[in-house]
């Protein structure tokens, strides 16, 4: 309890980062978003075994990586809206309906999700169902091109990707909507390939947006990879006692994660940002500025040392 109430305080004094890093998120063009169930036994109003949940955003491949955690008692819309406000570039999601809510954004698809589509039903097909196999790997196969042509362009400057993905990965977008039309009335609309060809069909307009932007991405991978520190650790520590509680491992998980997401030493940074924070005036936005993971004030030995070569040919 009193390691507990200790994390609690200290994250107070980390909201002036927390936030800092909020505002410039907001200024980025890209942002991805995600969620995941978080169980607070004092949230009031609610039982102690109903859901909360933990909504994480990240920056893109090609931006400063910035990694925010936000608690929330509910699922509602309204909770992405709020964080965003003030963001006017392209969102990306799952497809989950609650962030059609977000205003002045463009929603973007995930491929990564529409693929797991057609991987999920290859896997539930029984082994004498040739023609439907055929059909999910035909759909799987257009993923994969699509993601093999993004592993080509993924050292292009991003206005060199624009034109190469207009190229390339344009033809073999029209050629995948126009298979799914083919086909979205050949198979049964609530098996696992139906519902596998409808997910493309709903989202097609989200899915086809990254064609309007070199920086964006295919997938929505990014943010599936930064919840899952979140998870894993609920896994062991399996619920927060308060809504304080819930926020405070909100600040804590964003610290740490965008710290070690910029070659930082998350243990040697929290040290650094607690003995600095006191002491200057955290109203300066100037001053707070040089304590952002990217700054080039930290001190050198909050950085992780670069393996040499040598080093990594013996890993």
């Amino acid at each position: 309890q009193s390691l507990a109430n200790w994390v609690i305080k200290g994250s107070q004094w980390l909201k002036v980062i927390y936030d800092s890093l909020q505002s410039r998120m907001l200024q980025e063009n890209f942002i991805h978003a995600d969620e995941t169930t978080l169980q607070v036994l004092d949230e009031k109003g609610k039982s102690p075994g109903s859901k909360s949940y933990m909504w994480l955003y990240a920056t893109g491949k090609y931006a400063p990586p910035i990694f925010l955690y936000d608690y929330q008692a509910s699922r509602s819309g309204k909770h992405p809206n709020n964080f965003l406000k003030g963001f006017r570039g392209y969102l990306q999601t799952d497809g989950y309906p609650g962030y059609n809510d977000v205003r002045d954004v463009t929603i973007m698809g995930c491929f990564a999700h529409a693929r797991r589509g057609f991987t999920d039903a290859l896997k539930a097909l029984p082994k004498d169902a040739q023609t439907s196999k055929t059909i999910a790997e035909k759909g799987r196969n257009f993923c994969n091109k699509l993601f093999s042509l993004e592993r080509r362009f993924a050292d292009f400057p991003s206005a060199e990707r624009y034109k190469e993905r207009l190229e390339h990965s344009k033809p073999v977008l029209e050629a995948f909507l126009s298979w799914l039309s083919e086909y979205k009335d050949k198979v049964l609309p609530k098996s696992n390939l139906g519902k596998a060809i409808s997910y493309c069909l709903n989202q097609w307009s989200k899915l086809e947006t990254f064609l309007k932007d070199g920086e964006i991405e295919l997938s929505n991978n990014r943010a599936e990879r930064a919840i899952k520190p979140f998870v894993i650790g609920r896994k062991n520590w399996l619920f927060s006692k308060s809504p304080h509680g819930a926020v405070a491992s909100a600040i804590i998980y964003s610290i740490v994660e965008t710290a070690k997401a910029n070659s930082l030493n998350p243990f040697y940074y929290l040290e650094y940002l607690f003995e600095t924070l006191p002491n200057i005036d955290i109203t300066d936005q100037n001053q707070v500025s040089q304590l952002l993971p990217w700054s080039e004030s930290l001190p050198d030995h909050l950085k992780v040392p670069k393996k040499t070569n040598h080093e990594c040919s013996h890993l």
